[in-house]
C-alpha cells in the first residue's frame, strides 16, 4: 500500500529529489535521470529505469513507494470516442479519469480525492462523501497512464472529475507546478483548468500563487437562496464574498475566471436567472459555461429542455457575455462524475460480476 513507512518518489519535485538522493550520497545529475524516467518516458517502474545501476534502482525499492496506478475497466464511447477510466489505487480505492478528443488536442478530466464532501446537489461524486485526498503522485499518474494506454500526449488538463481541488489544496499546488514543470510533461499552465465550487480563503490564497491556469468556478445558482439549495458550501459562504474573491483573483492573476453553470430544469433556467446571472458575470469579464445537468438515479433534478438552454444562451449574449454550452461527451458511457465509480463500488459490495 501506498506510503507505508516509504516516501512517495513521485510526489516530490526535482530539486527535493535532488536533495534526497545527494543526502543518499549520490550524484546529483542522477535524480534528474529518475525524474525523466518518472515524468517524461512514464517508467511503470524502477526496473525500467536502464541507465540507472541496478544498486540505485533497488535501494529506490526499498526506500520508496512507487505510484502505478491500474487501470480495472476502461469504457469508449461509441458517439464521441470519449474514453473513461476507473483506476483502482495502492489502497484499493477507486478514482475515474475522462479523455474527451477535441481538434486542438487530447484534453483529459482528472480526479483531485476519493470522493467529496462538498454534497453538491446534482453530483454522483459525494453521495458517499470523501474517503481521502489524493497525492500529487496519484493525480499525476492518471495522466501517465491514460498516455501510456492512448500512446497520444495530452494537452489539456482539467481538475474537474470527483472531488474539490481546493480542498486538497497542498496537494494540488505540489500537482500542478509538477505537471507544468519544464522537466516533466510540461504542459502550459494556460492549458490547465482548476474547478471549485467557492472556497473563498482557498481562492484568494491561489490568487496570490499567480498562476496561469484557468479557474472555474461552479457557481450553478444567482441567489444564496437558489444556491443553498443546490450546494451546501453556500451556507459557507455567500455570493458577494465569492465574487468578491474572484474579484480579487482576476486582479492578481490576469487571467478570466470561467462560471460553470449546470442548467437544471425548472430550479435555475428562467429568464430572470439569465438576467441575475449576467449582473454577475458580465462585471468580471466571466466566461460563462452553460452544462445541461446530467441526470443520476439518487436524484430527481432533470436536464433542461434544449429550447430552454439555447434561449438561455441567447440572453446571456444579449447581455454582452461570452457564452459557451459545454458539449456533452461520454453520455453513453457513465460519463458524469462519480457514476462509473458509484456503480462498480455498488456492485462490488453486492458481489456481482463486473
Amino acid at each position: 500500500m501506498q506510503g507505508e513507512g516509504k516516501k512517495d518518489i513521485k510526489s516530490m519535485t526535482l530539486p527535493q529529489l535532488e536533495e534526497e538522493l545527494t543526502a543518499a550520497g549520490e550524484k546529483a545529475f542522477r535524480a534528474k535521470q529518475l525524474y525523466q524516467w518518472m515524468h517524461v518516458k512514464l517508467a511503470r517502474g524502477f526496473g525500467e529505469m536502464t541507465n540507472l545501476s541496478k544498486e540505485l534502482r533497488e535501494k529506490c525499492g526499498e526506500i520508496y513507494s512507487y505510484t502505478c496506478l491500474e487501470p480495472i475497466q476502461i469504457q469508449e464511447s461509441a458517439i464521441d470516442g470519449t474514453k473513461k477510466y476507473l483506476f483502482r489505487l495502492s489502497d484499493g480505492n477507486l478514482v475515474e479519469s475522462v479523455l474527451m478528443k477535441y481538434h486542438h488536442g487530447n484534453s483529459v478530466c482528472i480526479s483531485s480525492q476519493v470522493g467529496c464532501r462538498m454534497g453538491c446537489r446534482f453530483c454522483a461524486s459525494t453521495l458517499d462523501g470523501l474517503e481521502r485526498n489524493l497525492l500529487p503522485s496519484e493525480m499525476l499518474d492518471q495522466i501517465y497512464a491514460i498516455q501510456l494506454d492512448t500512446g497520444e500526449r495530452v494537452s489539456n488538463v482539467v481538475v474537474m472529475g470527483t472531488g474539490e481541488p481546493l480542498d486538497n489544496y497542498d496537494n494540488l499546488l505540489v500537482f500542478l507546478k509538477m505537471l507544468t514543470d519544464e522537466n516533466g510533461l510540461h504542459i502550459s499552465q494556460r492549458n490547465v483548468t482548476v474547478s471549485t465550487c467557492g472556497l473563498v480563503p482557498q481562492i484568494e490564497r491561489l490568487a496570490e500563487e499567480k498562476l496561469q491556469i484557468t479557474l472555474a468556478l461552479s457557481l450553478h445558482a444567482t441567489t444564496d437562496e437558489k444556491r443553498r439549495h443546490l450546494m451546501p458550501i453556500a451556507d459557507r459562504y455567500s455570493i458577494r464574498e465569492l465574487m468578491e474573491a474572484c474579484r480579487y483573483y482576476f486582479e492578481r492573476t490576469g487571467r478570466r475566471i470561467t462560471f460553470e453553470y449546470s442548467l437544471v430544469g425548472g430550479i435555475n433556467d428562467t429568464d430572470r436567472d439569465a438576467e441575475e446571472l449576467s449582473a454577475l458575470a458580465k462585471p468580471l469579464g466571466c466566461h460563462v459555461n452553460l452544462i445541461p445537468v446530467n441526470p443520476i438515479k439518487e436524484r430527481n433534478f432533470v436536464q433542461s429542455e434544449g429550447v430552454r438552454i439555447r434561449t438561455f444562451q441567447n440572453l446571456l449574449e444579449k447581455y454582452g457575455n461570452n457564452v459557451t454550452i459545454r458539449r456533452e461527451m461520454g453520455r453513453d458511457i457513465d460519463g458524469a462524475c462519480g457514476q462509473l465509480r458509484r456503480r462498480t463500488m455498488q456492485a462490488i459490495g453486492t458481489g456481482s460480476t463486473l
